[in-house]
């Protein structure tokens, strides 16, 4: 287990030495949350692992903000909750050991948010991780992209909105599932490894109830032509987060 600097500092988490572990896909999530100023949000996070998201949520939103993490593994409830008591940040953040495939347990339409980070492969593709951890978070171990959508449509408020993170060439499934869901994709974020490649992500804010119109955003370059991280990058790690066009 290790115990890390998160945010330059401004957060600090205990983390598995194998495992899900704070990586760039994890900031840029959390970066690309957009909520409107002065207003009261309910979020919850689907998959929260060791509590990354749900508490530097908390961090860029110190006001009328509160989060409900789901997750399914004891081991990772268990580091979310410690980090949660250490963070300062309990009263407006708390974690929950659920499969969040049981969704229907919950209230229907409680959330003004819903944010997650899914699996990237789907089970059966790709190799197979021998961490049992790794595998949930990253394989489709314990759930689906469909899992995901659709337990976001029935958490969320009419007008709520749903952020993620997906691997670029799943876009066409998750923006067909989403809509079969009525979550309208609104705002799509291409992210590149450099210039001159394949997009490798994708960020995407879709609103439940919404009308049609998605805008996609300006690429977002992980590295430079120089190979240093680009400013668009480095600014996902500042409590201001992403913003539009930078």
């Amino acid at each position: 287990m290790t115990h890390d600097d998160i945010l330059y500092g401004k957060l600090k988490l205990w983390q598995p030495d194998e495992g899900p572990r704070v990586n760039m896909d994890t900031v840029l999530l959390a970066a690309y949350v957009r909520l409107k100023p002065r207003r009261e949000s309910s979020f919850i996070e689907l998959g929260a692992a060791t509590g990354a998201v749900s508490l530097m949520l908390a961090l860029r939103f110190p006001k009328n903000f509160r989060v409900l993490g789901l997750e399914i593994q004891p081991e990772l409830e268990e580091l979310a909750q410690r980090n949660r008591a250490e963070s300062g940040l309990g009263e407006r953040v708390s974690f929950r050991r659920m499969d969040f495939r049981e969704y229907r347990s919950l209230p229907a339409g409680a959330f003004d948010g819903v944010v997650v980070n899914p699996p990237y492969e789907e089970e059966g593709r790709g190799r197979k991780s021998p961490s049992e951890a790794v595998s949930i978070a990253r394989q489709s171990a314990c759930c689906t992209l469909r899992d995901v959508v659709e337990a976001a449509s029935w958490l969320l408020k009419n007008r709520g909105k749903f952020f993620t993170v997906c691997r670029a060439d799943r876009m066409a499934e998750f923006l067909a599932l989403s809509v079969d869901k009525k979550l309208e994709p609104k705002r799509l974020r291409p992210v590149y490894p450099k210039t001159g490649g394949k997009a490798s992500l994708f960020l995407a804010e879709a609103l439940k109830g919404g009308g049609v119109g998605l805008t996609v955003e300006p690429p977002l370059f992980v590295h430079g032509v120089t190979g240093g991280y680009t400013p668009e990058l480095l600014q996902a790690y500042e409590l201001e987060g992403l913003r539009f066009g930078i």
